[in-house]
């Protein structure tokens, strides 16, 4: 199953249960728009529960991943807006944010290219992070004059590399290349040229994940945020509940009956 929206293709791989999301602007370096925005997010409230989907890719178009809000379409827009418009559109920025993260299938960002300012913050809200060596990413917000703290920056970065890398990196709005974006933890690989071998070890990432138990994966994603806001004792209560729930279940048994025939589990 295959569409074009706007400017975003979608598809599902029936075989592998992997849906592909693509941003499709390359020729402005695929830079969302108001449409953009409300796509992605009805997109990734939908696939939360969608039928066949199991796990999830975002890419772009071309040579870049996401040049952030086009400066045209949106930033333009914006300058005569009053507070309360403004604020009707900064909530559904947060509300795609939220979309990902509430999404129990895993997704993998496959960045194909640079990465700035909203989409930045896309690929923050990804499970997982692929990049090309010219995957460069920056959260620009400071350069135009803006808070860092965009679509929930400030909460998922320190997350990802810590209270101290995340500040600088949303204080300056400098762009840091993809080696470094390694080695400080804010992409999980990154993939030597050509730029297509991005996809190639998304999809491969994309497709282990989707042949795993989809109920535990989601309550892993559902975890790694609720227990950051727990102390240690209820952490440990929440994720008792979770396993005992959990054990109950038909993958824990065809776990258990893979193991005994020596065969490869096939989770539902």
């Amino acid at each position: 199953m295959s569409y074009r929206l706007s400017a975003i293709g979608y598809q599902v791989d029936a075989n592998t249960q992997v849906a592909t999301i693509t941003l499709n602007r390359p020729e402005r370096l695929n830079a969302l728009t108001f449409e953009v925005y409300k796509e992605l997010r009805d997109t990734f409230q939908r696939l939360d529960t969608e039928p066949g989907v199991r796990a999830i890719i975002i890419t772009g178009a071309g040579r870049a991943f996401c040049s952030g809000g086009d400066v045209e379409d949106i930033i333009g827009a914006l300058l005569g807006r009053d507070l309360k418009a403004l604020h009707e559109f900064t909530r559904l920025t947060c509300d795609l944010i939220l979309a990902m993260r509430r999404c129990r299938r895993p997704i993998v960002g496959a960045l194909n290219g640079t990465v700035a300012g909203a989409g930045a913050v896309i690929a923050a809200a990804c499970d997982i992070r692929i990049a090309a060596e010219s995957a460069k990413i920056a959260f620009l917000f400071t350069k135009v004059g803006l808070s860092g703290a965009d679509m929930g920056a400030a909460w998922l970065l320190p997350r990802l590399v810590g209270y101290g890398h995340a500040t600088e990196m949303l204080m300056t709005g400098d762009f840091m290349d993809a080696k470094r974006a390694y080695e400080i933890g804010l992409y999980n690989r990154v993939v030597p040229p050509p730029q297509d071998q991005v996809m190639v070890e998304a999809r491969a990432v994309a497709e282990r994940l989707a042949r795993g138990p989809s109920e535990a994966l989601g309550m892993t994603k559902q975890a790694l945020e609720a227990e950051a806001e727990l102390g240690l004792e209820a952490a440990l209560e929440y994720e008792a509940d979770v396993q005992a729930r959990l054990m109950l279940g038909d993958n824990f048994r065809e776990a258990h009956a893979a193991f005994q025939a020596k065969r490869e589990p096939k989770f539902s």
